[in-house]
């Protein structure tokens, strides 16, 4: 049966809602079983609270933990018993486990994936791919999003080529359109960086490159990929959450506001849930770390249960749906015919 480790330690509500997100995904399927690691003692405490089938669950104990205040590559090296190092080192040597999902520190996750793991033969920079709610009932994969501030052409290149890969394999997409984010849709905005990506990404025969496209096309227009360097990327998702929050709250006032609103709300109340159930990100669980050797999920360092849940199941669908396998095939047609060079 195929493993997924769970750092339980990692995040601002662990190891509570880590530990129930992952027991919660257990009733979800049966073909996975789980490895949580972490403080033995608090993540047993946790456990106790719930009825679960303990043949599918690991315990493996951690005497540290690696914090946002910790340097990541110092972190990583030094703190050898934190639950995200233990965790890792586990997802690389048992062939057994698929994926590993973490809250914890980004930096050092991206950091123990790429020292620990290590990346698949011939990707440059691993990128931070998050699926962000759209306006036709689907996602957008926004690709990268946080991990690699500065970029040069052919890694944003390779960050089409993976996205496209991930919407294959874990949503079926046949042919997925992907879009280069940056200042206009025509084909000579951009700085340098971006007009050179441009022309790179018209040359690659494996993707379906549509062009430019800008910040409000991630959630609006007719794409499935939106390709960025890790700052806008990173920018660009933010705002999005912003911008969801405000609307969620503006909303929610306006529906209290007064008694006939109220009545009003009464009788939208199917259409208000379906519009919170769509804009809720935490759904599609965490963002996938493309280019590693096998499936690494980054959760939101703030998530609960749910998003945890919505993250373990994310793993399990990755793998059985050959992510990593997908990515090496189209990398590697890509890399012979000599169009993502270093």
């Amino acid at each position: 049966m195929m493993k997924i480790v769970v750092d339980a330690m990692g995040g601002d509500n662990a190891p509570g809602e880590i530990v129930k997100g992952a027991v919660l995904a257990l009733s979800e399927r049966e073909d996975f079983s789980l490895i949580l690691t972490g403080d033995e003692a608090l993540i047993n405490a946790e456990l106790k609270q719930y009825k679960y089938d303990a043949s599918r669950v690991e315990v493996i104990a951690c005497s540290e933990v690696i914090t946002n205040d910790d340097m990541p590559t110092l972190a990583v090296r030094q703190k050898k018993d934190s639950s995200l190092v233990v965790g890792m080192k586990k997802l690389k040597e048992d062939d057994e486990v698929a994926g590993f999902v973490s809250a914890g520190s980004t930096g050092a996750v991206l950091t123990g994936g790429i020292m620990l793991l290590g990346r698949i033969k011939g990707v440059i920079r691993p990128a931070l791919c998050p699926a962000l709610p759209n306006v036709h009932g689907t996602r957008t994969l926004l690709c990268d999003c946080g991990a690699n501030a500065e970029c040069k052409p052919p890694y944003l290149v390779q960050f089409g080529i993976m996205a496209a890969a991930y919407a294959k394999a874990a949503y079926g997409v046949e042919n997925p359109r992907v879009g280069l984010l940056t200042n206009g849709t025509e084909e000579h905005k951009g700085d340098p960086l971006h007009q050179e990506a441009h022309q790179l990404l018209k040359k690659t025969d494996c993707l379906n490159f549509v062009g430019n496209v800008e910040g409000r096309d991630i959630m609006y227009g007719d794409i499935d990929v939106a390709v960025a360097d890790g700052f806008s990327g990173n920018l660009s998702m933010k705002a999005i959450e912003g911008c969801g929050k405000m609307v969620g709250e503006l909303l929610s006032k306006q529906l209290k506001s007064s008694l006939r609103s109220k009545i009003g709300a009464l009788f939208m109340m199917k259409q208000l849930k379906a519009f919170k159930n769509h804009m809720d990100y935490s759904r599609y669980g965490g963002s996938v770390f493309l280019g590693l050797k096998k499936v690494v999920i980054k959760s939101h360092g703030s998530s609960k249960a749910k998003s945890i849940t919505a993250s373990v199941l994310q793993a399990v669908e990755a793998h059985k749906n050959h992510l990593i396998e997908t990515i090496e095939e189209m990398l590697q047609s890509t890399l012979a015919e000599g169009s993502a060079d270093a």
